[in-house]
């Protein structure tokens, strides 16, 4: 794999992408399979309306890692998910005297700070939003 310039902007953030959604993919797909157990977990924590709570979350883990994975919208994308995370590490994860809990809240800041690179420098090369903008703008791609 070329790490120089020109092959940093097309692999690296590809493949940055792929890890990130896939984990919001796999939670989001879990959520599916267990309905009732996550919005007892929503309920536990005190937010109001865990069915909705929960469709919320599976639309913005599925929908949005799907979309952060083939790169449209990556930039909203990516910034949605990052809020996504750091609500989620507040809510669910505050119990920070609890490794688990402790590991959970900084794994999840952590995601957030690289949705937020994403966010604020794109998707790199490859990705729907950099296809659609060099047909719109030959010689351009989103950055």
């Amino acid at each position: 794999m070329n790490l120089g310039s020109n092959g940093s902007q097309g692999a690296l953030p590809l493949i940055g992408r792929i890890l990130l959604a896939a984990a919001f993919i796999i939670s989001g797909l879990g959520k599916l399979a267990a309905p009732a157990a996550i919005q007892g977990y929503i309920a536990s924590v005190g937010l109001p309306l865990p069915l909705l709570a929960y469709i919320v979350a599976v639309v913005v883990e599925v929908g949005g890692g799907v979309l952060l994975l083939v790169g449209y919208r990556t930039k909203p994308v990516a910034a949605v998910l990052a809020a996504f995370c750091v609500f989620t590490a507040v809510v669910f994860h505050h119990a920070l005297g609890d490794q688990n809990q402790l590991i959970h809240f900084f794994k999840n800041l952590a995601m957030a700070g690289g949705l937020l690179q994403i966010a604020a420098f794109g998707p790199g090369r490859i990705g729907l939003d950099s296809r659609s903008a060099a047909r719109a703008e030959p010689g351009t791609a989103i950055r």
